[in-house]
């Protein structure tokens, strides 16, 4: 059996055009997706948000179900989007910043006195 996992996702533009796709890496992914680097569906309508994701042991699961939602109707994508995130919020920009002390949605630890640059004070 394989530790790697497959996903299937949506990704979203600022004007809600959808694309439906499928991975064996949503970071790498999302990245290319973000690039806009090569002229595709999702470089055109600037789809670059993850709204949503799901993961898959096989390749195979994550095919089918990138099928099986490919031929819903596009009320039912959003429905399945807005089940899980109603905002439509990019999940992924977690993923790319960098946590700051004191964020409620990082496990970050405080900075040590050592990676703190304090500059002197000029006397």
């Amino acid at each position: 059996m394989s530790d790697r996992s497959y996903y299937t996702y949506i990704t979203a533009s600022r004007s809600r055009v959808l694309y439906t796709g499928m991975t064996n890496s949503i970071v790498r992914r999302n990245r290319q997706h973000k690039a806009r680097k090569t002229a595709s569906f999702t470089a055109a309508h600037r789809c670059t948000r993850l709204v949503w994701y799901e993961t898959h042991a096989t390749p195979a699961s994550a095919i089918a179900r990138e099928k099986e939602i490919k031929g819903w109707t596009r009320a039912r994508k959003i429905a399945l989007i807005e089940d899980t995130n109603p905002h439509w919020l990019d999940l992924s920009e977690a993923w790319n910043r960098v946590p700051q002390y004191g964020d409620s949605t990082t496990a970050a630890a405080p900075p040590s006195r050592t990676n703190v640059f304090c500059p002197r004070r000029k006397r």
